[in-house]
Parts: structure tokens; sequence; C-alpha cells
């Protein structure tokens, strides 16, 4: 700002500001400084499952964000101005947004249509500067394989890494604030912890993501990598100025666990990515090529203890002893670790391991299944469930919190929950849902479905439902948990 800047419009010193048009103030003005945020994207490297799926989608998603704000078309939570028909980025209707989900329910425009029509915004939109620009960069903490890093990231976010051995930092960042952030990334306003472990910090303000508490509630279920997590954590929550969870369910677990401030928390649901809605059940080459049998139950995630692989094989075992015809259980995902699991007593080829698998064929794999079978003793959120729901598949879940949170209105529609422990009942539903589809996932509620009419088609009510669930939201719930954990 000039010297002159605090002197009358008319003053002889500033003639050209007294004529300036009504409404070029904010031209005359300076823009602020962008808002520099790097995010850790070591989940990037390497195979991704869950983690790394959320980093890459919210990267993206984040990327797409500030190209739209560059344009105006969005407010800082993405509010279109009332009556101008506005729906959510994925498309849905304002009563189809998803349960019990913390803060604004942004961004609400349709950004693809305006930029369709030469970056026009939609007829009635209310165009407005965000509050503060984003400069999005990502780093990894690793040595290990960093030279890919760049290519794995979005067009619009920069990469800043240093080669550090991630063992060694993290035994620092556990003994002490050795090593802040910004010696690694450089200048930050904001450094965003996507996975559990927040650096020391310079003068950069932190936000810590914390996927799930299953280190504090099943420690029994998991490796010796996420137990350390006990005490980087606690580490972490210090330094963070806030706390972003994937789901209301383990938002108030952090918050009870830690005694932490609720207003320094944010739920932020996951999204499912557009292109599960266009998933076809597989062909018959496809089923060939990669040993798929023609009709089969399916899990997607990690073979690892808390994934409860044992209940569902014991409750399969139950099923080919007394039934013919039980499809076989296809396994999708990275070996994991723990226990090597306990086939005996089913037949031969009952249980088929298909490994990790491209997006592409998984959500192939997915759309072809009879049903998914989630059977999880804990988790922070349910996108494989959602994810089926959008390719237009059955889903059996455990009955956990975070779970049904993402799944409540179409439980007995598209899902059907069932105790994690309860073998029996379990084994109930597999039966019902393969001898009937759709219509046996009704679980005794005498064929009255929940989220509509008898005659609705199921299928689409979990489209629909999964609709709500949108990356684009993800976005905007996290950007402005930046801009508030910066003070802009």
């Amino acid at each position: 700002m000039s010297a002159d800047a605090g002197r009358p419009a008319g003053s002889a010193s500033e003639p050209a500001r007294s004529a300036a048009p009504i409404g070029q103030e904010s031209r005359i003005r300076q823009e602020p400084r962008p808002l520099r945020v790097v995010l850790d994207a070591t989940p990037l490297l390497g195979q991704r499952t869950g983690v790394g799926r959320y980093v890459e989608n919210l990267l993206a998603a984040l990327a797409d964000l500030v190209g739209d704000e560059a344009l105006g078309l969005i407010r800082e939570f993405g509010a279109l101005a009332p009556g101008s028909g506005a729906v959510d980025a994925a498309g849905a209707s304002a009563g189809a947004r998803s349960p019990r989900a913390a803060g604004p329910d942004g961004p609400t425009g349709p950004a693809l249509a305006a930029r369709a029509g030469n970056g026009r915004p939609p007829a009635g939109a209310a165009l407005a500067a965000p509050a503060r620009s984003l400069d999005l960069a990502a780093t990894a903490f690793t040595w290990r394989g960093l030279a890919g890093l760049a290519e794995a990231l979005p067009p619009g976010v920069g990469s800043v890494a240093r080669r550090a051995p991630a063992r060694l930092l993290q035994e620092s960042w556990v003994r002490g604030d050795r090593l802040p952030a910004e010696l690694l990334v450089g200048h930050a306003d904001v450094v965003h912890a996507t996975n559990f472990v927040l650096p020391p910090l310079r003068a950069a303000r932190g936000v810590l993501t914390i996927h799930d508490l299953s280190y504090l509630r099943t420690p029994d279920t998991v490796s010796e990598a996420s137990a350390r997590y006990a005490t980087l954590v606690p580490r972490g929550l210090r330094r963070a100025a806030a706390v972003i969870t994937p789901s209301q369910a383990i938002a108030e677990e952090v918050i009870a666990a830690y005694r932490l401030d609720p207003d320094r928390v944010t739920a932020t649901p996951l999204g499912v990515d557009g292109r599960w809605f266009d998933a076809a059940p597989p062909k018959p080459e496809w089923l060939r090529e990669r040993g798929f049998p023609e009709r089969y139950l399916l899990f997607v995630g990690n073979a690892e203890p808390r994934k409860n692989l044992g209940t569902l094989l014991s409750a399969l075992r139950g099923l080919h002893g007394t039934y013919p015809d039980i499809p076989p259980l296809v396994l999708v995902g990275p070996p994991g670790w723990g226990p090597a699991l306990d086939t005996a007593g089913l037949p031969a080829g009952a249980v088929h391991g298909a490994g990790y698998l491209s997006e592409a064929d998984l959500r192939t794999a997915v759309a072809g299944a009879v049903a998914l079978c989630f059977p999880s003793r804990y988790e922070g959120f349910g996108l494989p469930p959602l994810e089926a729901l959008a390719a237009g598949t059955p889903v059996i879940a455990a009955d956990i919190p975070a779970v049904r949170e993402v799944t409540a209105p179409v439980v007995g529609t598209a899902v059907r929950l069932v105790p994690p422990t309860d073998v029996d009942r379990l084994a109930d539903a597999l039966l019902d849902v393969i001898d009937g589809g759709y219509a046996g996932l009704s679980d005794g509620l005498g064929g009255v479905r929940r989220s509509g009419a008898v005659d609705a088609d199921p299928r689409e009510i979990g489209r629909r439902h999964a609709r709500a669930f949108t990356w684009r939201r993800t976005a905007a719930l996290t950007a402005a948990v930046y801009r508030r954990a910066a003070g802009s």
C-alpha cells in the first residue's frame, strides 16, 4: 500500500482514485499473498491402498478447487447465491448429503459447467474471490522412491522434498522437536500431515489427519509401524493447530481419547471417484485372464487382522458344509501381514487370491461381484462399501460406527450390516444375498426399504447415496481447515 493510501479519495495527491469507477476498488487493493500449503504425499509412493488413495484424490480435488477459485466461481465454502438451483459437486441435490458430516456442505457449484462455457459462470451464480488463495505443494518424508514423487502429483501441485530416511526422521520426531519440517520443504504457511505423523514446525501451522485409532482401539491388529502412532500422534497433536478425521465417528473418538477442544477437529468425509458410477461387470475374457470365477463374493483390502477375514472364512465354512453352489470368495489387495488365513475345512477353490489390482480392474471386479464383503472389526471410514454402491453392487458390512455412519440411509436397501463377531448372522446375510441379491439385504424389514418406496430400484438408491460423497467436498472442507489454521 502506498504512503498516501490513508488520505481521502478526493485529495490532491490521489486524483486517479477519485475518478475510479464504482466497483473497481478490489482491483486497486493488493491481493493477499497466497497461502503456501505443503502436504505429505509419502503415501503416494508405492502401491496405493487406503491412505494413498486419500492423498491422491485429495490433492487432485484441491488443485481443481484452486483453479475454480482463481476463476472466481466459488467462495471459501463454495456457496452459490440462494435460488440458483445449486447442487453439490457430484450433482446430487442438497437433500442427498452425507449423514453427520461436520462443517459446511460446499462447494455447491457446477464448476465443470462453468468451464464448458468458456469460463462463464452458470446463470444466477454469485461470484466471489476466495479469502486467500492456496499455493499447493507436496513432499515425501522418505529416501526410497522419492524420485517418483513429481510424476505422482496432479497438475498445479509442485514437488518440494529432500532425501531423508523415514525411520531416522520418525525416531528424531519421537525424541523431540529436532529436524523441523521447514528444513525439508522450505517455506510453508501450513503443513498438512496426511498420515498420522506431524513433524516439528518452526513457523508453519500444522494440520494433522488421523484416519482411525486402531493403534489404541485394536492394538492386537496393528503392525509394528502403526503401533508407533501411540507415541507419534500425541506429539503431533501438541504441534497441530487443527485435526482432520475421515468421519464424525473418528472425530468423536479422537476428541475423547486426547481431550481435545471439539473446535480443533473437523470431519472431512471421503469421496467416491466418478468413474465408479460407470463401472461395468467383467466380460468372460477378463475373468479368464485374471483367473476369476464366473460368480464370486469379493473382499477388498489388506489381508491384516483388523479386516476380520477369519470371521468371514468361518461363515463361509459353515455355508459350504450345508449348501451347494456357494460362490468362491475373491480376495483383492496387497498380501498384508499377520497370521496366515485358515482355509481348513473349505473346499478347493473356495478362496481365490487375486492380489493387487489396478484402479480400472478393481472397479470392474467390484461391479461383477455378487456382493462386497466388508467384515472389519474397526475402520475409520468405509470407502469400499460406498464404491461398491456406486458400482451397483450389494454390500454386506460390519456394524461398526464409521461404516454405520456412511451407510445408514441405505441399510436394508443396498447394504446389510451385521455384528463383526457374529459368524452365524454373517453366514445368514451371505446366504440371503447369494440367493436373493438386493432382496436379501432387508434383514427382516418386511420388504419395506428405508430409502424410498418398496418398488424403488435398490441399485439406483445405492448409487444416489454414493453420489453424495465427493472428493470436491472433501477438498473444500479441507481448504477451509487450512485457512482457519492459518488465521486467514
